[in-house]
């Protein structure tokens, strides 16, 4: 047990620079003494360290105890994890791909993994061969084929341009992660819609023994959690001001709460605006969803409301972490 915590960060790839600027969001902001270096600290959280992996090594560093916490891809922690690693945040919203299976075009029959079950068989019976499926996802793929009744499959591992494997003839289909799917179409492969063997994206993953016994790490992790949470669901929000006028503060909240909308996460909340000398305003503060700020602010005007300002909402902390929480009823159950 140590009063210290390393947190294990990607040095590379796509999850490197997003994994920098969500923790800095976040108030976490990663201090990196040389660009060179592969050590630097989250001054912010007293005794944080932190170390910079390739995303696999991440998982590994973790498993192993080197580090107790880290940030890496979920597909990579599905692959090469093992009863060492929770994953104690599986969404931080960025990084965002899918692992799936991808075919020729020339293959326009294909449409389904039913599909390919049945070329499997084909090539099994007629050239007595079997399916060769080109990835670097050799477990996911494998427990994902085995899944969907495909049982007759060689896996080729290819570490680079797996895309082109089928158009080079060293494999019948592919498994891989993409974005956009951009690289796929442009090697003339095509997804099937019922291959999507995973959703990932950006995670927080820990080592199991350090977190059923250091109470230092939990504290640790405990204010990570919050400031995560607040950010994550701060995104979500927007703050918006209006001034509306009226005879007083009820019948302002009267006229705002008819719409549940402008009630917001909790309110509204009105004051009193003072230096107009034509009538008595109000100022009309409330927190509403992103995706309803248009809809609010047009219900604000229809009630009066005027030089109506919105802006970002950077962190709502609510009453604990709800990711907290999950972890310690986690811990609880493997204790």
């Amino acid at each position: 047990m140590s009063d210290t915590t390393t947190i294990v960060l990607p040095s590379k790839g796509a999850l490197a620079e997003p994994t920098l600027s969500f923790l800095k969001g976040c108030g976490l902001k990663v201090w990196k003494p040389n660009p060179r270096q592969y050590t630097g600290a989250i001054p912010s959280i007293d005794g944080l360290n932190v170390m910079f992996q390739r995303v696999k090594d991440v998982v590994y560093k973790v498993a192993d105890g080197t580090a107790e916490l880290g940030i890496t891809g979920l597909d990579v922690v599905y692959e090469y994890g093992d009863e060492n690693i929770i994953v104690i945040h599986p969404d931080l919203e960025y990084g965002h791909c899918r692992l799936l299976v991808a075919v020729p075009e020339a293959w326009v029959d294909v449409e389904s993994m039913i599909d390919i079950a049945d070329i499997a068989h084909d090539l099994r019976e007629t050239q007595h061969r079997n399916l060769r499926v080109a990835t670097t996802y050799t477990r996911s793929a494998r427990q994902f084929l085995h899944e969907q009744g495909i049982h007759h499959f060689s896996l080729v591992r290819a570490d680079g341009a797996i895309e082109a494997a089928p158009t080079l003839g060293y494999a019948d289909i592919v498994v891989d992660l993409t974005q956009t799917g951009t690289t796929i179409r442009e090697n003339r492969l095509k997804e099937i819609p019922d291959g999507v063997i995973l959703s990932s994206q950006a995670c927080l993953i820990g080592n199991r023994t350090a977190l059923l016994n250091d109470p230092h790490l939990i504290e640790k992790l405990r204010l990570m959690l919050e400031t995560m949470d607040a950010s994550l669901l701060g995104r979500r929000y927007f703050n918006v001001i209006a001034n509306i006028p009226g005879e007083s503060a009820d019948e302002i909240a009267e006229k705002v709460t008819q719409n549940p909308i402008t009630t917001g996460l909790q309110g509204p909340t009105i004051a009193p605006v003072y230096g107009a000398e034509d009538r008595q305003w109000f100022s009309v503060t409330v927190i509403v969803r992103d995706r309803q700020l248009l809809s609010a602010v047009e219900y604000l005007r229809s009630v009066g409301g005027n030089q109506v300002v919105a802006y970002p909402t950077e962190f709502v902390f609510m009453e604990q972490s709800e990711t907290f929480e999950r972890l310690q009823e986690t811990l609880a159950a493997l204790s």
